[in-house]
């Protein structure tokens, strides 16, 4: 196979073209430019010093091209590209995925109030399908990666909302990132002598990845309206800890969260459910791994959940490929780390 990637120069693009260049079906990985109309020639290497010894030339963009030359096309750029990029793909159903938030949304004017961009029209967006790895065989050949926060909260939240198991108007999700989740672009909360010792809470009832988890909620309960999300920036390069709250509709117990938990995820090579104790962001970082504890309050009643990914692998490359891997029937940790990088 041959794989082609837009935006390889951002966090998630680098990333990504580290995992193809290891997964043993991909032959050729061909690199391309998003700024349509420039003249500048620009290299991998000259672009990204950690692959100085990879002079491979970024193309220019063509979604003729792209199609001719390669067998799977991966977008790892901004909000708001391929919105305006993505027909002649969708006419020739040829095979995406796409790693930014453009069709996650089946509602135009909802992404539109969220991520404050021209959204895709509603045909489109239509045809895309939402690619929740653990839960989500894809339904077309265009699938909308998830977002980190999205992905780690939904992977947590899951046996709770399917076995119906809380209250729908108690769910708290207290999730924190660290800076590479912010992307490369420059703002004063991601400088060093800011975020280094401190903490900032951010996006606070805005994020744009609330409607995606409420998109996907609603869908396993309807009568889910809406949840509480708050969203935390930590001085840490990688990894993000969501650690959610909710009352239980009865009688809640340790076995019981285990039996659920279990019954979802036992046969699910990149969830890892912890017996006991909950889990910490270093267990998972540069792997593809959601680990998930859980605790319960008696006193209080209340339901613990904590889930952990890497943002930049299971969070958005890694899952990539793992929904690649789902859409050309391969197995699913195929080119994926299975151990952990510790410590």
């Amino acid at each position: 196979m041959q794989a082609a990637v837009v935006g390889v120069t951002g966090y998630s693009g680098t990333v990504l073209y580290q995992l193809l260049t290891q997964h043993p079906a991909i032959e050729q990985i061909n690199l391309y430019d998003h700024a349509n109309g420039s003249d500048t020639v620009r290299y991998l290497d000259e672009e990204i010093s950690a692959f100085r010894n990879q002079h491979i030339i970024l193309r220019r963009y063509d979604a003729a091209a792209i199609m001719a030359d390669n067998d799977v096309l991966f977008f790892a750029t901004p909000a708001g590209v391929t919105s305006q990029l993505v027909q002649p793909y969708l006419e020739k159903n040829f095979p995406v995925i796409d790693l930014s938030g453009d069709m996650r949304l089946k509602d135009a004017k909802c992404y539109a109030k969220w991520y404050h961009k021209k959204a895709a029209t509603v045909d489109q967006l239509a045809k895309a399908s939402y690619g929740l790895a653990e839960f989500n065989t894809p339904t077309s050949n265009y699938i909308a990666n998830p977002g980190c926060y999205a992905t780690a909260t939904l992977l947590g939240l899951a046996p709770l909302v399917l076995e119906k198991m809380v209250q729908v108007d108690s769910i708290i999700v207290d999730a924190k990132s660290g800076v590479s989740g912010a992307g490369k672009k420059l703002a004063a909360s991601s400088h060093y002598a800011f975020i280094n010792e401190n903490a900032y809470v951010y996006k606070v009832n805005q994020h744009q990845h609330i409607p995606e988890i409420m998109q996907q909620l609603k869908i396993w309960d309807e009568k889910i309206k809406t949840i509480q999300f708050t969203t935390t920036l930590l001085p840490i390069t990688r990894g993000i800890m969501a650690t959610i709250y909710a009352k239980p509709k009865q009688d809640c117990t340790l076995e019981n969260l285990k039996k659920a938990f279990n019954k979802y995820y036992v046969d699910k090579p990149f969830v890892r459910v912890l017996d006991e104790g909950l889990p910490n962001i270093k267990d998972v970082t540069y792997s593809n791994y959601c680990d998930i504890g859980f605790a319960y309050n008696e006193e209080s009643q209340t339901i613990m959940i904590v889930s952990v990914i890497d943002n930049l692998l299971k969070g958005a490359s890694g899952q990539a490929v793992q929904n690649m891997n789902k859409l050309f029937e391969m197995a699913e940790n195929t080119g994926l780390p299975v151990v952990s990088m510790w410590p």
